[in-house]
């Protein structure tokens, strides 16, 4: 029951990772008010930054910034290394 509150919650938080980054990239095409980078790591720390990371190559937003450019690929490894490790504890 726990491992799959655990997957839930991957699928969940990546993919409003993805969501929020599609939506940021479209409020910087009209100029609009924008998501904080603080918002968007804050997700990544909690275990959506593989969702930030393809819905930075999806939209092709923010993969200039170095923060992005290298904080991210980093986050999505020590998040896919954390649910790993949770999955194989519990088993």
């Amino acid at each position: 029951m726990f491992i799959k509150a655990i997957v839930m919650y991957f699928f969940l938080i990546n993919s409003i990772g993805f969501i929020i980054m599609g939506i940021d990239k479209r409020k910087s095409q009209k100029f609009k008010w924008r998501i904080k980078e603080t918002k968007l790591f804050f997700i990544a720390i909690f275990g959506g930054a593989l969702g930030i990371y393809f819905g930075m190559k999806k939209f092709h937003h923010k993969t200039q910034k170095p923060t992005f450019k290298v904080g991210i690929p980093i986050l999505t490894i020590l998040n896919l290394v954390i649910y790993i490790y949770f999955c194989i504890k519990i088993l």
